[in-house]
């Protein structure tokens, strides 16, 4: 049934789906490497049953926001011109052979020369059904001449597209990346744009960066929070994907999961390399929520929630501007 309803392009109500968990890229690892790493874990995913794979933030490269780099041209070197490109085209083939939609995350740097960090749905053919631009950018833009640093501010610009949402695989899909989790308009907004599964792409740190400095166990605490409030709280199914383990000396949180629309982790990662969570989708677990508790219909008022839209920041906060942007964009963001 959910084979003859993905040709006629329909929504199913069951799939099994993965969170493919990649264990830190290190910054001598070429684009094909990654890539081969890659068509790995969709090839267990294959064998595992899956239709739907997600994959991490910036999958193709290390975490380069993590280092200040005085000429901007310089870090160009870590954004795709193009995608499917040469280096990557080899996943869209494999897993379109194999009957695989999946999500990636990666650096894009458009024609017009602006810097986004990008996620793409790819249908089970290997057709691109769209792209998300990360809105919730953390970080700063200055140099703090520390180890660790946080430019997400500095070498991207904020999204221009919204939160989308793309029906791949035969499921309503919306987009995320890495700090939207953490942010809780992020899910309701995808929630009323017809998602029934979010997928979120992350990279997270253990180790201290500024505006975060959690005691070590609270920064898994604090992941696995954000995605089973936003999963509950919108009756959404959240698929998030992170890197994991040592990344160029930085250790990262992995804890990739399936979150239902109850709140529970129904499946997470248990170790610190590349990794396939797999779970069931059913889209029936979010209806009794969607009948009563959360049903926005019914009890949603719009009409109160004006302030949300109008103002972007705690009275007497002070923002900061993105260097992509330029001078005219203000930011209001806190990293959560």
């Amino acid at each position: 049934m959910c084979i003859e309803a993905l040709r006629e392009g329909g929504i199913v109500s069951k799939v099994v789906v993965g969170v493919a968990q990649v264990g830190g890229i290190q910054p001598e690892e070429s684009r094909e490497q990654v890539v081969a790493r890659l068509i790995a874990l969709v090839e267990t995913a294959a064998a595992r049953g899956c239709t739907l794979v997600v994959f991490p933030e910036l999958t193709l490269t290390t975490f380069f926001p993590r280092y200040w780099v005085d000429d901007l041209s310089a870090v160009d070197t870590h954004f795709e011109r193009s995608m499917p490109n040469p280096q990557v085209q080899p996943l869209f083939d494999r897993a379109a052979e194999l009957g695989i939609a999946f999500v990636l995350g990666y650096a894009e740097l458009t024609p017009e020369g602006q810097h986004f960090n990008t996620a793409i749905a790819v249908d089970t053919d290997g057709t691109i059904a769209g792209t998300y631009r990360k809105v919730h950018l953390p970080g700063h833009a200055d140099d703090r001449g520390i180890a660790q640093q946080h430019l997400e501010k500095r070498y991207f610009e904020i999204g221009d597209q919204g939160f989308p949402v793309f029906t791949i695989a035969g499921v309503r899909v919306g987009l995320a990346i890495c700090n939207d989790r953490r942010w809780a308009e992020t899910y309701r907004i995808l929630a009323l744009n017809g998602a029934d599964l979010v997928a979120i792409g992350y990279n997270t740190p253990f180790t201290s960066v500024p505006g975060m400095d959690p005691e070590a166990h609270r920064a898994m605490d604090e992941h696995l929070l954000s995605v089973r409030a936003g999963a509950y709280q919108n009756a959404v199914w959240v698929l998030a994907a992170g890197k994991s383990g040592v990344e160029d000396g930085h250790r990262l949180i992995g804890g990739s999961c399936v979150v239902s629309p109850t709140g529970d982790v129904v499946a997470l990662a248990v170790g610190e390399g590349d990794e396939l969570v797999v779970a069931e989708y059913d889209s029936a677990t979010a209806e009794p929520y969607r009948r009563e508790l959360f049903n926005f219909g019914k009890h949603r008022k719009p009409e109160h929630y004006r302030l949300i839209a109008e103002q972007t920041d705690r009275a007497g906060a002070a923002g900061e501007q993105t260097d992509r942007a330029g001078a005219a964009d203000q930011q209001s963001e806190v990293i959560a």
